[in-house]
């Protein structure tokens, strides 16, 4: 039987971006893996992937071909893609409830929550808005 999660993009850059925190992400992923763990996302998943790598490529961190190479790895890692009707609403009600500055976020914490899976994120001001009141967002620090 399939499990699932539900994984923010960040979580999943840093498994093609080399960051400080990268082996732990992949460790986790590893985990999750070996324990039939199947990761899912909102929709916005794949324009959030591709505007962190062109971030970092504007700012020089990557190069162009490194990108786009991190771009179809990070695409590959068979995330799949959810929504469900109204969870855009959904998504502007919790960002109102945590005062958070967008709603990008809070579609991942929607389908969380409309699932009733748990939710990793890479973001611990995401974590440390929301943790407390939803004990099912986990941040990848803590693992």
């Amino acid at each position: 039987m399939t499990s699932w999660i539900c994984v923010d993009a960040g979580l999943v850059l840093k498994l093609v971006l080399n960051e400080p925190d990268s082996p732990k992400a992949e460790a986790l992923w590893r985990s999750w893996a070996q324990n039939g763990m199947r990761p899912m996302a909102p929709s916005l998943f794949p324009y959030e992937i591709t505007a962190v790598i062109r971030k970092a490529i504007r700012q020089n961190r990557v190069s162009a071909s490194f990108g786009q190479q991190a771009l179809r790895q990070a695409l590959a890692f068979g995330v799949r893609l959810y929504t469900f009707p109204g969870i855009h609403e959904r998504a502007l009600a919790l960002s109102l409830q945590f005062n958070r500055p967008s709603a990008y976020d809070e579609h991942y914490l929607a389908l969380a929550e409309k699932t009733g899976v748990d939710f990793w994120t890479a973001d611990e001001r995401l974590y440390n808005a929301v943790h407390a009141k939803l004990p099912w967002v986990h941040w990848l620090g803590e693992w």
